[in-house]
């Protein structure tokens, strides 16, 4: 047993979760763009909220639910999109020039 007993440490061969962070960032570059425009999204209709006038709160939290999703899966698409052009045009393209 370890020493420190408040501290825990991930096993050998393991990495800190802020790695892991960047790998999937290199691995996936939209996932952190689609989170950020779903926070940004959510922060300014927070933001409007006062100023939301007759509309009831649950239509104008609905609202602002549908706009943050919209960009997650916007940054979906975007990144499926890429990998297929990634993948398919730029291999046929390579395979043309290799011929």
């Amino acid at each position: 047993m370890s020493a420190n007993k408040g501290c825990w440490v991930p096993p050998e061969g393991e990495n800190s979760v802020s790695e892991k962070l960047l790998k999937k960032t290199r691995e996936f570059p939209l996932a952190p763009i689609g989170l950020g425009g779903c926070l940004v999204v959510a922060a300014y209709r927070i933001y409007r909220l006062k100023a939301r006038g007759p509309t009831k709160m649950s239509i104008h939290l609905i609202h602002t639910r549908v706009a943050a999703q919209a960009c997650a899966v916007g940054a979906i698409m975007l990144g499926a999109m890429y990998t297929m052009y990634r993948d398919y045009f730029k291999r046929t393209a390579q395979d043309a020039g290799e011929k």
